[in-house]
């Protein structure tokens, strides 16, 4: 078989991987601990970019050099367009951008969420973008209120059982 007619992977793969998509029109909301760490991630990309650039040059590092400078053009937009926003600003009665919840379902054990920007969205830690779905059906309600949310399980009911604005500093 012709080579023209088999598929090769790394041609295959994206140079850079790019970053979460920010919703169309909206703000790029960030908590001080994701500004924080995206500068961070920043620096360090600088110090392998510094590090490759001293380097002698051979195809691979300029591949790779390519593919840092890409990263560090996407992060320092990502970086410059950002809106931090502190969470101990926001009222405490009412779940907003930074905000630790408390959800209870009809089974099951007590859950945390932190809404939190589009670039510190882990889901295996409960941090949820504010575009999230969950995220979004959260918004504006207040411990107490109950929620209907569907699931690959079916709909399900959430009480919001506490808001805290405590864990960031």
């Amino acid at each position: 078989m012709s080579k023209a007619f088999t598929k090769d992977d790394a041609e295959d793969e994206p140079l850079v991987v790019p970053r979460p998509p920010l919703p169309a029109g909206s703000p790029n909301y960030v908590t001080p601990r994701g500004l924080a760490r995206l500068r961070a991630e920043l620096r360090q990309l600088d110090t392998e970019r510094a590090h490759l650039e001293a380097q002698p040059p051979e195809p691979d590092r300029v591949r790779a050099l390519t593919i840092l400078h890409a990263r560090i053009h996407e992060l320092g937009e990502r970086i410059a367009s950002a809106v931090p926003v502190d969470p101990r600003t926001q009222p405490r009665d009412e779940i907003r951008f930074g905000a630790t919840i408390t959800v209870r379902g009809e089974t099951g054990p007590a859950r945390h969420y932190e809404i939190v920007g589009v670039d510190e969205a882990d889901a295996a830690h409960g941090r949820l973008a504010f575009s999230a779905p969950l995220a979004r059906a959260l918004l504006g309600k207040r411990a107490g209120d109950v929620i209907a949310f569907r699931t690959p399980r079916g709909e399900e009911e959430l009480e919001i059982v506490a808001i805290d604005y405590a864990g960031e500093a």
